[in-house]
């Protein structure tokens, strides 16, 4: 027995060993490990590159906002290299003022990074859209984001020729760029997704002219581009179905009023389209009523249910009752304070908009302000006699 005691001993003694030995190696490594990776955070720390004096000084001299730079895209300021001269030159070359140039750079001072031979580049395909510098110049000053966003000139080379390619005119591509310059930062694969599903739903409703209906939609909505195939898809049938639209009655739709709804999130849309029916339930609209008052102006669908009911609850306030409301459903895109002084104006002028025409609510301030001229010299000759 003894032996055998003896050797267990030596057996846990050496094991106890091997793992205390395993285990003092293992604290040591990871204490070397931890030892350098907190170096390495340091002497990373300590390498990160400082915002550069020189560039401060340029900025402020070019008169930049370098408060509202920083907060907008502060990584700019800590680049190694930046054009920040280059860009100055190239812009007043286009007929830039100094002022624009400073404002470009305040709210968009990525615009810094780019190379003068990217600027170049970009300029020319611009130029094919556009048909002047100083168009482009009045473009960054309103958007710099839509010239700077992107550097992938080869990008944008592809896809102003697919765009030109499927039909869309110099006219349209020019709102696209305004408008909705992401369009051109998408891959080129999904621009083609996109036209080819709006030329498949063209064809599947009858239509034997796809190309114009793609031009149609993009030119009505130019925000389509840059959306999900599945989004408005799903927004489509969920305007047949919910209206129950045959295939010629759709396609009218949404290739022309409807056109501007089809972006919207599929959630908006019903919870915006579920608001308005309620609300016009508990007024006493019937369901075809509703029906005609959505698809005569389906823009009401971008209303949520509070401006949707301040804006009706205006309306009634002023003795308007809700069928003519119904009749001229464009009345609700003026703003709530427009409708306030429209009414006022027109009361004033002895105008009685429960039993007259209210669409004037919603017309272009100069024809608005050419009828109430009218009103107020027909009413002064009145008084006078």
């Amino acid at each position: 027995m003894a032996p055998r005691n003896l050797l267990y001993m030596r057996s846990n003694f050496l094991f106890g060993s091997r793992c205390w030995m395993i285990r003092f190696s293992a604290e040591i490594l990871f204490k070397s490990v931890s030892f350098r990776l907190f170096s390495m955070k340091c002497d990373n720390a300590d390498s990160e590159p400082l915002e550069s004096e020189e560039l401060l000084n340029n900025l402020l001299t070019m008169g930049v906002d370098v408060d509202m730079a920083k907060k907008r895209q502060p990584g700019v300021f800590n680049r190694r290299g930046t054009n920040e001269q280059n860009l100055k030159t190239f812009l007043l070359s286009k007929g830039a003022s100094k002022e624009v140039i400073a404002s470009i750079i305040s709210r968009y001072p990525r615009a810094m990074t780019r190379t003068p031979e990217s600027l170049s580049y970009r300029w020319d395909l611009w130029r094919r859209i556009v048909t002047s510098d100083l168009e482009i110049v009045a473009i960054l000053e309103r958007s710099p984001e839509s010239f700077f966003r992107s550097s992938n000139n080869l990008n944008l080379e592809k896809n102003i020729e697919f765009l030109y390619s499927v039909g869309l005119t110099h006219k349209c591509l020019c709102r696209l760029l305004t408008s909705a310059p992401r369009t051109f930062s998408n891959s080129l694969e999904l621009n083609k997704q996109m036209v080819e599903f709006l030329r498949d739903v063209c064809l599947s409703l009858g239509h034997n002219d796809p190309t114009g209906f793609v031009r149609k939609i993009i030119f009505k909505n130019p925000f389509i581009l840059i959306q999900s195939t599945k989004r408005v898809k799903t927004n489509i049938e969920f305007l047949q179905s919910t209206f129950n639209l045959n295939n010629e009655q759709l396609l009218v739709l949404i290739h022309g009023p409807g056109a501007k709804i089809l972006d919207l999130s599929n959630d908006c849309m019903r919870r915006n389209y579920t608001n308005i029916k309620e609300r016009l339930f508990s007024l006493g609209c019937t369901t075809e009523e509703i029906r005609k008052f959505v698809l005569s102006c389906p823009d009401v669908i971008f209303l949520g249910e509070k401006k949707f009911s301040d804006k009706i609850d205006c309306l009634i306030e002023e003795k308007i009752s809700i069928s003519q409301i119904i009749e001229n459903p464009r009345i609700l895109d003026s703003s709530i304070s427009t409708l306030k002084s429209r009414i006022k104006e027109l009361v004033n002028a002895g105008y009685n908009l429960s039993t007259s025409n209210i669409s004037l609510l919603s017309w272009s301030q100069k024809r608005y302000n050419a009828k109430l001229k009218k009103l107020n010299t027909g009413q002064n000759v009145v008084l006078g006699n």
